[in-house]
C-alpha cells in the first residue's frame, strides 16, 4: 500500500489511484438481510468524532496517529492481533502499507480511512447502504489483502458527502478458517455503523 500507488482498489474507486475496503446495507447499516450480532460473541462500541460502530471485543481498535500529509487518512484499524505503524517517510515521499505483516490463522484486519482526493463515482461493486449512505461493496478471493496472507478482501467505498468530496473506505482482510463467521461479524459491524459528523 504505497502512498503513491496505494492499496489496490481504494484510490482506483476514488479517482484512479488504489486502496481497499468492506461491506454494508439497510437504512443505516450492513449489506445483507438476516445478519445479526452473534449473541455468543461479546461486543464493544467504537466511537470517535466521525463514526461509531459495534464490533467483537476480540477485534481490538487501534486509532491511527500520523502528523504528516497524506491524500488518504486512516482513522482506525481493527485487528485480532497487534498492529504496527504502517507508514514510512523518506525525504518527501511517504509510503504506507498494511499495519500487520502477516495475518494469523482466523485473523481479521479492518482498515477505516477517509479519502481526501475527489471522487465522482462509487465505482464497480454491489450497491449497498451504510449508516444511511450510498456505498459499493466488492469481495474478492485473495485480493490486495493476499499480501498479508488473507484469503479474502472485502472493500466498501462509502459516499459520506456528496461528490466531489471525501469518501470513506473500509477494507477487511480475512484469513481462514472461519471466513464465513468473520464475514457475518463484519456485516453486523457495518450494519451498526453511524456517521456522527453528517
Amino acid at each position: 500500500m504505497n502512498a503513491r500507488r496505494r492499496p489496490r482498489r481504494l484510490l482506483a474507486c476514488a479517482g484512479g489511484i488504489a486502496v481497499t475496503a468492506a461491506l454494508a446495507s439497510g437504512c443505516g447499516g450492513g449489506g445483507r438481510a438476516g445478519h445479526s450480532v452473534d449473541p455468543a460473541v461479546s461486543q464493544v462500541t467504537y466511537r470517535d468524532g466521525q463514526v461509531s460502530f459495534r464490533h467483537p471485543a476480540a477485534w481490538t481498535a487501534y486509532p491511527f496517529r500520523w502528523a504528516g500529509e497524506l491524500h488518504f487518512r486512516p482513522s482506525v484499524y481493527l485487528s485480532t492481533q497487534p498492529v504496527h505503524d504502517p507508514c514510512r517517510t523518506r525525504g518527501k515521499t511517504t509510503a504506507c502499507g498494511f499495519p500487520v505483516r502477516r495475518l494469523r490463522p482466523g485473523g481479521v484486519l479492518v482498515v477505516w480511512q477517509v479519502l481526501g482526493i475527489p471522487a465522482t463515482t462509487l465505482g464497480a461493486g454491489t450497491r449497498v447502504r451504510i449508516g444511511g449512505h450510498p456505498a459499493s461493496r466488492v469481495s474478492t478471493r485473495g485480493g490486495s489483502c493476499r499480501a498479508i496472507g488473507a484469503d479474502r478482501t472485502i472493500d466498501v467505498l462509502i459516499e459520506t458527502r456528496p461528490p466531489p468530496s471525501n469518501f470513506t473506505q473500509v477494507t477487511a482482510c480475512l484469513r481462514g478458517p472461519h471466513l464465513a463467521q468473520n464475514e457475518r461479524r463484519l456485516e453486523a459491524l457495518l450494519a451498526s455503523t453511524r456517521f456522527l459528523s453528517q
